[in-house]
């Protein structure tokens, strides 16, 4: 199944580096009865991820939580402390972004976004997409047409949309 529009978002778990090390966090606690903006990508660290991607959220944190959004997640199949790392080195989570590990890509699969490029090291990567969510539905849907391009996936077309 690939994610669309009045789809339910699957169980999954998510992870973090939490105050006592490894923690698993499930999507739902996340999207239940809740308003939910969630992004994935293929990867922390790499180029339109951090150059562009995620930068994007970080500048329109602010305008959707005035929207009434509750949680700003974004997730990448990594392990937690690549995440963790790149938090820090992002200013993610400063500026209101939840940054989780899909590191076995059980919620990417489960989403049908799930792609391979070997010659690069990607082995059940994300797609580039970005979604509205509201109590578990999604609303708003984004995919990137082109490898490398974050436009349509972006927090500010996302924002206009809500």
């Amino acid at each position: 199944m690939i994610i669309a529009v009045g789809t339910k978002l699957p169980e999954a778990n998510l992870g973090r580096v939490g105050e006592k090390g490894p923690e698993a966090i499930a999507l739902s606690s996340l999207s239940k009865g809740k308003k939910l903006v969630i992004f994935g990508l293929p990867g922390a660290f790499t180029s339109t991820c951090s150059k562009t991607h995620l930068p994007s959220f970080i500048r329109t944190a602010d305008a959707f939580r005035a929207k009434g959004v509750d949680h700003i997640v974004c997730f990448s199949v990594n392990d937690v402390y690549v995440m963790k790392a790149w938090d820090d080195a992002s200013g993610g989570g400063a500026a209101g972004i939840e940054l989780y590990a899909d590191g076995d890509a059980s919620l990417t699969k489960a989403l049908g976004l799930d792609f391979s490029a070997p010659a690069v090291g990607f082995i059940d990567r994300c797609k580039r997409f970005s979604a509205y969510v509201v109590d578990g539905e999604v609303k708003i849907l984004h995919f990137e047409t082109q490898a490398g391009v974050c436009d349509f996936t972006a927090g500010e077309t996302l924002l206009a949309e809500i």
